[in-house]
């Protein structure tokens, strides 16, 4: 293995290592199209789900929406009661790739916007998940990306040098924050890509 320019790996979670989509679980619930893409964009948006991320209880989010929306009350209820149902499963290019840094020794660690409710199902039905070296879980921290605090508390707790430290996330407004905060990251557009980039960074995978 060539001299490698980082020694750490951090991964985001949704849409880089798990599947994850409202769609999965209101495919069913709301047929239409047309009604289901209203519904998710308009009554349960992101930036609701959002707040859960940043650490607001389910119960209250839920009994919130479902006063300014009483006729949807079944819908947003499922958001949280079914919410398990939005991940379709693991993505096992991205769960190869970690795999095989850990095999390696090489340390790795979860950075992720997850309700801290949610990110303990997540734990239990994907083993994976509790395989890290240590996570930053946002509904936890009561912060959430793109806030450059949260890339701070990862950095400081773990005790990481940003510039030798590699982050992965689909999102790239995130990228920038982590940017900022001084991490080596790019853009997640799939484990091939990962791979390479990650090859390119001296961490020459199987």
């Amino acid at each position: 293995m060539s001299e490698r320019a980082v020694d750490v790996v951090v991964f985001d979670i949704g849409g880089v290592l798990l599947d994850w989509s409202p769609t999965y679980l209101y495919a069913d619930l709301i047929p239409d199209e047309g009604e289901r893409a209203h519904f998710l964009t308009n009554v349960v948006t992101p930036a609701w789900n959002h707040k859960q991320d940043e650490g607001r209880p389910w119960a209250e989010a839920v009994a919130e929406l479902t006063g300014l929306h009483p006729e949807h009350a079944e819908w947003i209820e499922a958001y949280d009661t079914g919410w398990l149902k939005m991940v379709k499963g693991v993505f096992e290019d991205t769960a190869a790739v970690l795999t095989e840094l850990q095999d390696a020794g090489v340390p790795t660690y979860a950075l992720t916007n997850f309700s801290g409710e949610k990110w303990a199902v997540a734990k239990d039905a994907f083993p994976i998940l509790t395989r890290f070296d240590g996570e930053v879980v946002s509904g936890i921290e009561q912060t959430a990306k793109p806030d450059e605090k949260i890339y701070r508390i990862l950095i400081e707790r773990f005790g990481l040098d940003p510039a030798r430290t590699f982050y992965t996330d689909d999102m790239e407004y995130n990228i920038v924050a982590a940017r900022s905060a001084g991490l080596d990251a790019e853009v997640f557009t799939g484990g091939a890509n990962l791979r390479t980039q990650l090859h390119d960074r001296g961490l020459a995978l199987q």
